[in-house]
């Protein structure tokens, strides 16, 4: 068995180190550049849990029709199921440890700033 490096795709809030994937999860960091912010998404089949590494971010959320804003700091842990509407903020650079299924083109974006919204292919 041999080490490898994790393969690094770049977003316009910053980039994703996809350093797990197999058929049943996928293990990513998330680096998202302060002020920055995910697409307001949910996801179909996905299931993720997060945790912040580093940094301070502010997680958006949608529970019972209403939207909450969670602010969290470095260890601070968050389960997002199928469904569920949600956005992560950066109040600065922060890195997001993500755990999910393998489902990676399970998301649909309802709001976006940079103009992705949308399910993707």
């Amino acid at each position: 068995m041999e080490s490898y490096q994790p393969r690094r795709v770049d977003k316009p809030w910053g980039y994703e180190l996809i350093w797990a994937h197999t058929d049943r999860y996928v293990g990513k960091i998330l680096h998202i550049n302060k002020g920055e912010s995910l697409s307001y998404q949910y996801h179909r089949i996905k299931d993720e849990s997060i945790q912040l590494l580093r940094g301070a971010m502010e997680l958006e959320i949608e529970a019972g029709g209403k939207r909450k804003k969670i602010r969290f700091l470095p260890g601070d842990c968050f389960h997002i199921t199928p469904g569920m509407r949600h956005r992560m903020t950066a109040l600065e650079d922060c890195d997001v440890l993500e755990v999910s299924t393998p489902e990676l083109d399970d998301v649909v974006r309802v709001e976006d700033r940079y103009g992705r919204t949308g399910k993707q292919p």
